[in-house]
This record gives C-alpha cells, structure tokens and sequence, in this order.
C-alpha cells in the first residue's frame, strides 16, 4: 500500500508554516551586516588603485635607464611556460617533472582541496538540513494480572533551517569563497617559485659544466707549461724554482677541478629533491658549453604586476576574506532564528504506521539571542577589524616587495650586461698578454713567473666571464619570477 499526503491534508498549523517559508525566504535575503569589500590601495597614502596607476606605479625606474627596453614586440613576455624562452629542451623536460613530483608544490594541492572543500561546507550552511529517524521497540513488565508485554514502532522525519537574516552564512561563504581564491593563488606562487629554483639551479649548474671544461683547459696548458719548463730545466736554460712554479700551478688547477666536481655534484643532488626524487636515481649529463639563451624580457607596467603576481592576488583575496569576518562578528549581536519541524507516525505494529490518527507532527521557531556576554562580541569584533588591517598592510606590503624585485633584476639586467662587455675585453686583454709573456719566455726574456702571472689572469678572466653569464641568466629567472605568470 502506498501512502501519499498532500498539503491540504496537512494540520492547519503545518500549512501555516510551509506557507511562511517563502516569506522568511525574502527576509533571509535581506542584505548581510558588516562592511562590503573594496579592494585597498595598493600602496599606503594613495585613494585608489586607479590613483597608485597615475603616479607612483606609472612605470619602473630602472626600466628607464635600460639601453634598449625590451617592448611587447621585441622581447619575451611572462607567460605559463616562460622557461621555454631559454630555448632548452632537458630545461622543458625538468619543469613538466618538478609539477608532478615536488612535494611542496603537493602540499598546496592539498591545502587548495581543503580550503574548497571547506567552502563547500560553508555553502551547506544555506540550506535547511533534514533528518529522519526510525525506531522499534519491544518492552515487558510484570502487572498484577501477570506480565504485559509491549511493542512500540516509530518513523519521523524532522527539518531545521536557520534564517540567515543577518547575513552570517553568506558572509562566511563570501570569506570562504576569498580563501579558496587565496590558496589556488598560493598554489600558483609555490609552483612559480619552485620553477624559477629549478632553473637557477639547472643554469648554475650548466654554469659548473663550462667552468670545468675552462679548468680541463687549463690543465692542459698547464701541463704543456710544465713539460716545457722541465726540458728547460734539463737544458740547464731555467732554475728549479721554475719546475716547482710549474707543478704548483697545475696541482691548483687540478684541486680546483675536483672542486668544481663538488659543487656539481651538490647542485644535481639539490636538483633533484625539487622533482621529487631521490638524489640516487638521478643524473644529468654534463654540458661542455654555456649555451642557454638569454631572452630580452618585456616588463610590463607595475599596474599589470597587481594582477598576474600570485602571491600580490593571495593578499588581496586574503584581505577580502578578512573583510567577510568582520561581518560574520557583527552577526552575532543580532538573534538566531532557527524554524523546525517533524512529523511521524507512531504505532504497535507496522499497519499503524501508515494510519493517519497515529500521526504526530511539531512546528516552530526558536529565538537565541546572547544577553550578556561580559564584552565577549566587541572583543572579538575588535579582534577580526585588527587581522584585516594586518591583511591589508601584509597586502601593500607583498606589492612593494613585488616591485621592488622588479626593480633589482631590471637593474641587474643592465648593470650585468654593461660588465659583461667589459669583462669580454679583458679576457681579449688577458690572453694577449698571456701570448706575450710565453713569447718572452721561450726567448728567456723573462722568469717562468711572468708566465704564471699571466696563465693566472687570464684563466681568472674567463672564469669571471662566464661567472657574469651565470648571473645574467639567474638575474633573467628572477626578472620573469618577479613579473609573475
């Protein structure tokens, strides 16, 4: 037998209910206490972000003093794959890894997932909850006429809803909806930051691999010097001391190669904990030439940082958050009203739970409103105002940072790139003079110490070239980390 009930059949007091809904409804839709948001200024004593645009964010200083600005047309703008711009293909194969396999990248995945599944909690929150519940029982007792046994069946279904008439659900959710926004943007900031410390350490290490071909280099000159001296010395042409120069020279050299080996050895290690991986398993070839391409990279205006920098959007979606709270405090001084309602059948066995005199039913509001709290609400109103003046002073804070990392690596480009030219003259200097002091010695014009003095020089020029080239590439990482993705 199926039962059916409609409305109409329902007690007068249950309609009268069901009826009021639609108009609780209206009122729960009534606008939520506390302050609406507006985004700060993202700098201190500024109106507006469109007031920060026209003066202080207009453009970077150091951009100005760049011999040729990179524009749009001429150099690499940020994008999702900008290491693709240093035109390396194990570079590319090494980003796809760090993705899926560093653990901290994992952590805020995870995070990510918890503040949106904690949103969705919230957005429950709306909506009213229903229960239902089913009971038997069977009973015994002894009576004077013996012992009365009895059964007892039941079913209800029961419903509650909360009015958010003060807008305290939907500012939580407004909070939570800003929180969620804040760990994808943080998610975004850790995988950037993580790229961007890939590719510093793969360039340094490309840099150890030309710095060991330099030194192998090196050696062998040295050995040629040194086999050179000792015939001299057999010849009775030079003293000892020269022989011992010789050697002293080449042990360095050599030392400096195992060295090198070291600290290679620490990058490849370091490099591949950021994949996710076990330092044993894993290997890269070496590289005898520093041929990573150095991109000319487009630095947008400072208004643009504010929108693509991740960790500039977690702070600005953590001070909305921030903002949400102060109207879910301001809630709190107002009452909660809660409507329930049940209704069941209640009967000794099965064919009374579907009789209609065996129903029961239950409806009404309930009122909670807080008397007296000994300043427990404007302690904690006051609480939530502070955290979201420290949101947005974290949030100007976070965009100062931003430009000013802008600002130091468009320096660096410039600076970097004017010591370069210079440094490349004197390697043409250096090995001149080192052409000069070999002639002069194999004319024995000069000690052996002439020749030393400039293999030394000439072999520290070098090193510091391709030093200059290792920064320029780490500055070029940091410039296209600062301009966000």
């Amino acid at each position: 037998m199926q039962h059916t009930m409609k409305v109409r059949s329902l007690p007068a007091a249950i309609r009268a209910a069901l009826l009021a809904i639609p108009a609780l409804g209206l009122l729960s839709a009534c606008a939520p206490l506390g302050p609406n948001y507006l985004r700060p200024a993202p700098l201190p004593n500024v109106v507006s972000e469109q007031a920060a645009v026209a003066g202080p964010l207009a453009q970077y200083k150091e951009a100005a003093k760049l011999l040729k600005p990179a524009t749009p047309a001429t150099g690499t703008t940020v994008a999702s794959d900008w290491w693709k711009a240093f035109a390396d293909p194990r570079l590319d194969a090494l980003m796809t890894e760090v993705a899926n396999g560093n653990q901290n990248i994992a952590q805020a995945e995870a995070r990510y997932r918890q503040a949106t599944a904690s949103l969705q909690q919230t957005q429950a929150g709306q909506w009213p909850t229903l229960s239902t519940n089913a009971s038997a029982a069977r009973s015994s007792q002894a009576t004077t006429a013996g012992r009365s046994t009895a059964t007892s069946l039941s079913t209800s279904l029961a419903a509650s809803w909360e009015l958010d008439l003060w807008g305290r659900v939907r500012r939580s959710i407004e909070a939570g909806d800003a929180s969620a926004a804040a760990s994808a943007a943080d998610l975004a900031a850790t995988t950037l930051s993580l790229r961007a410390q890939l590719a510093t350490s793969y360039g340094n290490l490309r840099s150890l691999d030309a710095q060991r071909a330099l030194l192998e280099d090196s050696v062998e000159a040295y050995e040629r010097s040194l086999k050179l001296t000792q015939n001299r010395y057999d010849a009775g042409v030079v003293a000892r001391s020269d022989v011992a120069q010789a050697q002293l020279q080449l042990l360095n050299a050599r030392a400096q190669l195992i060295d090198t080996d070291n600290q290679r050895a620490a990058l490849e290690h370091a490099i591949a904990i950021l994949l996710g991986r076990v330092p044993s398993t894993f290997a890269l070839e070496r590289s005898e030439t520093y041929a990573l391409k150095l991109p000319a990279v487009a630095a947008s205006v400072p208004s643009e940082l504010l929108r693509k920098r991740p960790d500039v959007m977690a702070a600005e979606r953590r001070v909305a958050a921030a903002n949400a709270q102060i109207g879910v405090t301001v809630a709190a001084y107002y009452p909660s009203i809660t409507l329930s309602g049940s209704f069941g059948q209640r009967g000794a066995n099965l064919s009374d739970l579907l009789s209609l005199p065996n129903r029961f039913w239950s409806v009404g509001p309930a009122l909670a409103l807080s008397l007296f709290d000994g300043g427990a609400r404007d302690a904690a109103k006051a609480q939530v105002v502070a955290a979201y003046d420290q949101t947005v002073a974290a949030y100007r804070q976070t965009v100062l940072t931003a430009i000013g990392e802008v600002e130091d690596n468009l320096a660096a480009q410039r600076i970097l790139a004017e010591e370069l030219a210079v440094q490349q003259q004197a390697v043409k200097a250096a090995q001149e003079s080192l052409t000069i002091a070999l002639n002069q010695y194999k004319a024995g014009t000069v000690s052996y110490l002439n020749v030393v003095t400039a293999q030394t020089a000439e072999y520290s020029a070098r090193r510091s070239e391709l030093s200059l080239r290792a920064q320029q590439f780490t500055a070029t990482v940091a410039l296209l980390r600062a301009l966000g993705s």
